[in-house]
């Protein structure tokens, strides 16, 4: 029996089960591989094993960083990528290189730069789910954390302005979303009916741009003129999270559920009162055992079990 696996990783809004890029990614692997995390939402990262989100526990093995949890999973024989040729292999390795040099700094600069952005959404969100006193430092350390990422790749001053390296990674932005919205065409996914690890790190990175409420837009307005991006976060989300465009469950899914749990309960009960009953009159011997098929019969009659009043 394979060992227990548990995810640790930032939570969810705005129709995402997680706002994290990276934790994203992992979580929709495990789905589309058929891995059986137990999914841990965190708000301190701090808290994580190495101080650092998504971590897979497995037993005594912690794993940090996606592309090395991926690894993990495959080799636990959750693999995705079964039926994909070297040349595809090849490209999925191109296409998530392109994704980290030209959509993850403007993911960055959207969430955690754009002053706007950052002020009104970001900053309180995060905050919101970080303890006092931690909620007063965290956010801002992980602003400058992503600064120092963009600059650190595109540079900075006095090199150039801070304006010159916005345009320019919110130009390479669009350009990425371009070229993956051409390669993806009118299929589900990007190799074909069955997504892979590049159907699940272009969602990771996809998915918060399109679905979290921004003032400061311009990457989401055009994310939103290519459809078939669109399309392919709203399918994922439904098909293998639950979540429809509006980011509930299915219509009548949760109503479903809770009869369900309702009925179970239900059941429960009336077994715990039969079992009850019936050592009840055991230890009444006054009781002749002739009567003991009257008296289950009562208490299985269609007025005294709740079975009957519960509605379709």
């Amino acid at each position: 029996m394979a060992a227990p696996m548990e995810l640790s990783c930032w939570g969810g809004d705005w129709g995402l089960p997680s706002l994290h890029p990276e934790s994203l990614t992992v979580m929709a692997y495990a789905k589309f591989s058929g891995a059986p995390l137990t999914v841990n939402t965190i708000n301190n990262s701090w808290r994580a094993p190495k101080g650092d989100v998504p971590v897979l526990i497995s037993e005594d093995i912690v794993i940090s960083q996606p592309a090395k949890i991926l690894n993990f999973l495959r080799k636990q024989k959750y693999n995705a990528d079964y039926e994909l040729s070297a040349k595809q292999g090849a490209d999925t390795l191109a296409y998530i290189a392109l994704l980290e040099e030209k959509l993850l700094p403007a993911l960055l600069h959207t969430f955690w730069v754009e002053a706007e952005n950052y002020c009104s959404v970001t900053k309180p969100w995060f905050a919101s789910r970080i303890p006092f006193p931690l909620s007063l430092y965290l956010p801002g350390k992980m602003s400058r954390e992503a600064l120092n990422r963009i600059l650190l790749t595109r540079g900075g001053p006095p090199l150039c302005s801070l304006t010159e390296v916005e345009a320019q990674i919110y130009r390479d932005a669009k350009e990425c979303l371009n070229l993956l919205s051409k390669r993806l065409g009118t299929s589900q996914f990007f190799f074909g009916d069955t997504p892979t690890t590049l159907d699940a790190f272009v969602f990771g990175f996809l998915a918060p741009i399109y679905k979290v409420c921004f003032p400061r837009v311009q990457l989401q307005e055009h994310l939103k003129q290519l459809p078939n991006l669109c399309r392919f976060c709203d399918d994922i989300l439904t098909c293998y999270f639950r979540l429809t465009v509006s980011g509930h469950s299915p219509a009548g899914q949760d109503t479903a559920d809770a009869n369900l749990q309702k009925l179970t309960q239900l059941v429960n009960k009336e077994s715990n009162l039969i079992e009850k009953m019936d050592d009840n009159l055991r230890k009444s011997p006054q009781h002749p055992p002739r009567k003991l098929t009257t008296l289950k019969l009562a208490a299985g009659g269609e007025q005294s079990s709740p079975l009957n009043r519960l509605s379709p």
